[in-house]
């Protein structure tokens, strides 16, 4: 729980950071990047599985490509969804994913909150 909580705060300074980086993505503060945060990992865990199933053709025949695209998707749900977040269009949105998948990738591997804990191998381990 306590690694969820540190990505989640990770992800928002990625989402402020490449905001910011951007000019066709305003966001009106730190509280507002926390919410596009937790909003964005609520969309990845449940509609973008569901994206992922209904667009596997293309997404074989771009060899994976078609994956950029389902993530500037899921950019301009959240932007629709919340206020405080806007994105102009949709190439917009593709060039934010990117940048904050970047930035997001980056700062973990720093913070080192991509490797599981040891309570989390030993409960892994358990499970075997």
């Amino acid at each position: 729980m306590k690694n969820w909580f540190v990505r989640i705060l990770v992800s928002a300074v990625s989402v402020l950071i490449t905001a910011e980086l951007l000019s066709g993505v305003k966001i009106s503060g730190v509280p507002s990047a926390l919410i596009v945060a937790l909003v964005l990992s609520f969309l990845n865990t449940f509609l973008k599985p569901i994206l992922l199933i209904l667009t596997i053709p293309v997404t074989l025949f771009t060899f994976g490509l078609f994956l950029l695209v389902i993530n500037g998707m899921i950019i301009l749900v959240a932007d629709y969804l919340l206020e405080d977040f806007y994105v102009t269009n949709f190439w917009w949105a593709f060039l934010f994913s990117v940048i904050l998948s970047l930035i997001n990738s980056i700062l973990n591997n720093m913070l080192g909150t991509n490797q599981k804990s040891e309570q989390e191998d030993q409960d892994q381990n358990r499970l075997n």
